[in-house]
């Protein structure tokens, strides 16, 4: 017998030997209630693909990030919580560009020079600075690794992997087709109590969603992209049919999902739509918003005596509920979040630099309730989330200076968005920008009464959604359009 048929003998008994072993312990530790090597072949899978193509394995993180299920679904009682299993797969992702940065490789210099990019690190820095002067510190140096995990690979990664425009359609398909499962799921759910049952409609979504809000917009972020791919000519027969249906469906369960701020949301970016259509210049926009301001000072009164008579509460009957969106005298969840919002800015003003630290809004708010302003809905616990804002958040937890470095991020973002639509060299990227940038432009108007980013699946898009707007600037759109353009390269190679 040959000594090169010995040693592939050898190997082959050495894999029975090891599956053996595997299968003997796993069997132990199920029948002992611990079926955590279960969990063991994704894990070495996930593994081979990192290694093997990096890209890859964030498409997949990117695809498992709207079927990810919170940890305390499986272990109630733990005094921490992440997403399962794209948490741990971002942590894995994270550590990987530690080690090849230490080994040489690294991101795009351009990429990370943007001034959005520059902007994200002093959000960062100041979040680390406040994580540390926090009430709780445990709490905020969670929330500020969850943070850099997220930013790491949903956008600083992301916008390396987007040098390959072909890879922009791809993150987007992969977060696209996992959240139609979501929503069939959710229907399903909700035509067993009723599609006009709305206080069905806040839970359907359970476990993938933890409420319809944050539901709602994500679902007002993917319309406008659904909707780039129907007018994207690329497209053709069958396929092309296919996304028109995937922009119905989606369009169907934001109605079921009876999200005003969704609804709302969606209003203003189709209003930024036709502003960027007809190219409307800013100098205009600035006096027609002036002359609107004008006018709402001075009927003020009677905007306020019309908001105080609406008394029309949420509803099933959908043009009611629309309705509800102005009731701040009786509806109890917008009066829950003007409760959160003047938390909020009792807390700054106690803590005004520093804040009460990054992530402890919802343990520290309650003291800083008044009995006027609580609801039936309202409560001491924090289980019941947070400030219900993305700025007014970060200015009672990391100050002035963090509300103003993130609205910074919005406001160049959005510059960066205009600059890459009107830039675009062709009708197709100019379509991709554009749904890119109003999917963007929901979640900003969202974040006035949501706040979300502390969760895989708005992280996934919100900063995903950023880095291909960036990645477009640099790479796609006139002066900086470079030869490197359909490459993928250091980080994306093959090792």
């Amino acid at each position: 017998m040959k000594l090169s048929h010995i040693t592939r003998l050898s190997d082959r008994y050495k894999i029975y030997i090891v599956t053996f072993v595997y299968i003997i312990i796993n069997a132990v530790l199920v029948y002992k209630g611990k079926p955590y090597f279960n969990y063991l072949p994704f894990v070495m899978a996930a593994v081979f693909v990192a290694f093997l193509r990096l890209d890859t394995y964030l498409l997949v993180i990117v695809f498992l990030t709207p079927l990810s299920i919170p940890l305390r679904e499986f272990h109630s009682g733990l005094d921490f919580d992440m997403w399962l299993p794209t948490e741990p797969l971002l942590v894995g992702l994270l550590l990987i560009l530690i080690l090849k940065t230490i080994s040489g490789e690294k991101l795009d210099k351009r990429i990370l020079v943007h001034p959005v990019s520059f902007l994200i690190y002093l959000n960062l820095f100041w979040i680390f600075i406040t994580a540390f002067t926090s009430t709780m510190v445990l709490v905020s140096v969670k929330f500020l690794l969850s943070r850099i995990w997220f930013v790491v690979a949903y956008y600083f990664f992301a916008a390396q992997v987007f040098k390959n425009q072909d890879n922009i359609k791809k993150y987007l398909w992969c977060y696209t087709i996992p959240l139609l499962l979501v929503i069939a799921y959710a229907i399903s759910r909700h035509t067993a109590f009723g599609l006009s049952d709305q206080q069905a409609a806040h839970s359907v979504m359970n476990p993938f969603f933890t409420d319809h809000t944050s539901y709602g917009a994500i679902l007002a972020m993917m319309i406008p992209v659904t909707a780039g791919f129907v007018f994207n000519n690329s497209f053709k027969g069958i396929i092309r049919i296919l996304t028109f249906f995937i922009f119905l469906v989606l369009c169907i369960a934001i109605i079921l999902s009876y999200t005003r701020a969704a609804w709302v949301s969606l209003i203003v970016a189709l209003a930024v739509m036709i502003i960027l259509v007809l190219r409307i210049q800013f100098s205009i926009l600035f006096i027609i918003g002036i002359v609107i301001s004008i006018i709402l000072v001075s009927k003020s009164d009677d905007i306020v005596q019309m908001i105080e008579k609406n008394r029309q509460e949420s509803s099933s009957d959908l043009a009611e509920h629309v309705q509800s969106i102005s009731n701040i005298t009786s509806d109890a969840s917008n009066l829950e979040r003007i409760n959160r919002w003047n938390c909020a800015v009792r807390m700054f003003r106690e803590k005004p630099f520093f804040g009460w630290g990054p992530g402890t809004y919802m343990f520290q708010y309650a003291p800083f309730q008044t009995t006027r302003e609580k609801t039936e809905i309202s409560t001491n616990a924090a289980d019941r989330g947070n400030a219900h804002s993305e700025y007014l958040g970060p200015l009672s937890e990391s100050g002035l200076f963090g509300m103003l470095t993130f609205l910074a991020i919005v406001i160049f973002t959005c510059i960066t968005g205009v600059r890459v639509y009107q830039k675009a060299p062709d009708r197709n990227t100019r379509i991709l920008a554009a749904s890119v940038f109003l999917g963007l432009v929901t979640y900003y108007v969202h974040g006035i009464m949501n706040n979300f980013l502390d969760s895989d699946k708005a992280s996934a898009t919100f900063w995903g959604f950023t880095a291909i707007l960036v990645s477009m600037d640099l790479f796609l759109t006139g002066n900086n359009r470079t030869a490197e353009q359909g490459k993928s390269e250091n980080f994306n190679a093959k090792n």
